[in-house]
């Protein structure tokens, strides 16, 4: 081998192999493509080791005085630093603080206020969003009141209110609204109040929300980012170094750290993400149009397709105007809608999404189980509404699998007589 490495560089006189580290310095600049971003960011280990994927720092603690300056992997891993570096790329942040699992994220975050503090949150939100708001931090004095962020009136009460935090999912969980960040970032920056994005439904490939104005983009790096099904992660990312400061403090005094083995895996599935991401919105889409010509299906909803309320917001807002998610109304009855779920064979019924693998849910009694029936019934999410978490199989197989899952289900109705 250094034979044939002289052969190619005789004019260097570094000895074969630690010629590698004279690097043109052009090579370290930053790369614009997102796909070369998520595989080529993050990749300091490269010049110390060679190595071209990072190792597992399986250690919880670390000898003082080693160059990266860690010292107990609560507060830091070489594993999570990779990972950080990486994301704060893709979301175009200054800073990016991963955490165990998308409900620390929030516990971070919400660890930061007061009591008395109010917060405004889209009436729209994650099931443990919502149960973390109403059986945890309300037990501390903390306020928050719903509000529908697709009603333009709403943006005014965050001038008129002062809140210390607006949270928003765009696209929301499981109804896949969609909402104007840009206006409210807007009137977030003349009320003083914090804008927090949940970007779960969209990832980072989809949509940018600090680039938009908002001060926080968190995300579920168990769902799209990691897109395997095999590990829990979450991050927030911000362009405020306060924030940044608060973040890591929460991370280290809270214990909310990820794992090594964890980070390493997100790191792995994120170099994948942007390739995944065109195949998940190709059979989203492909989905979402199928359906809707079903007969019997009430409505369906995804923001790649004009029929939804918000498309134009979310064509200017998204890259591709969606993401794997597609959300409908059968026009079933509970009981031939939980036939329905346990029918199919590609679609595994569970929560989640994001992953390779399609899955389909039912709200109601599973990822918004926690929220009281009148909550959800008013916000839109009703027994009969199911969320497909589209996966990147064949189309066809999938579209199959469904009208198989609807044929059983009509003939199950007939011999029940539920028709």
């Amino acid at each position: 081998m250094s034979t044939e490495f002289d052969a190619l560089f005789p004019e260097s006189d570094v000895p074969f192999p630690y010629r590698c580290s004279n690097i043109d310095p052009n090579r370290k600049r930053e790369p614009e493509g997102f796909a070369t971003r998520s595989i080529h960011n993050g990749g300091d280990y490269r010049d110390q080791t060679g190595a071209v994927t990072p190792p597992i720092y399986a250690t919880s603690t670390f000898e003082y005085g080693n160059a990266g300056g860690f010292d107990y992997t609560r507060s830091g891993n070489p594993n999570f630093r990779n990972l950080e570096s990486v994301l704060q790329s893709l979301e175009k942040a200054e800073y990016a603080t991963v955490f165990s699992s998308g409900v620390a994220a929030i516990t971070a975050v919400v660890s930061t206020l007061q009591s008395g503090d109010t917060v405004l949150a889209e009436e729209n939100v994650y099931g443990c969003t919502f149960r973390l708001f109403d059986r945890v931090f309300k037990k501390f004095g903390v306020d928050v009141t719903y509000m529908d962020f697709t009603d333009e009136a709403n943006f005014e009460a965050i001038e008129r209110l002062r809140p210390r935090l607006v949270w928003l999912e765009s696209p929301t969980n499981p109804l896949l609204k969609i909402i104007d960040i840009e206006r409210a970032a807007v009137h977030c920056h003349r009320a003083g109040a914090t804008l927090l994005v949940d970007n779960t439904f969209a990832s980072g490939f989809t949509q940018q929300p600090l680039q938009l104005g908002a001060h926080l983009s968190l995300s579920s790096t168990t769902k799209y980012i990691n897109g395997h099904s095999d590990c829990l992660g979450g991050v927030v990312c911000t362009n405020d170094p306060k924030w940044a400061e608060e973040l890591v403090f929460a991370q280290k005094a809270l214990g909310l750290n990820p794992s090594p083995f964890d980070t390493w895996l997100i790191a792995r599935g994120v170099k994948t993400l942007a390739l995944r991401m065109k195949q998940h919105q190709a059979n989203a889409r492909g989905l979402a149009e199928w359906l809707e010509k079903k007969p019997g299906v009430k409505w369906v909803r995804y923001p790649g397709i004009p029929s939804h309320p918000d498309y134009m917001l979310a064509c200017r807002q998204m890259r591709g105007g969606g993401s794997g998610v597609v959300v409908a109304d059968l026009g079933l009855p509970l009981e031939q809608t939980r036939a329905f779920l346990q029918q199919l064979r590609f679609f595994k019924m569970a929560e989640s999404l994001g992953g390779v693998e399609s899955l389909i849910c039912h709200p109601a009694s599973m990822t918004h189980a926690s929220v009281p029936r009148e909550v959800r019934e008013k916000v839109g999410i009703t027994d009969a509404v199911v969320r497909f978490s589209v996966g990147i199989e064949e189309l066809d197989d999938l579209l199959a699998d469904l009208e198989a899952g609807f044929e059983r289900v009509g003939a199950y109705a007939r011999s029940y007589h539920l028709t």
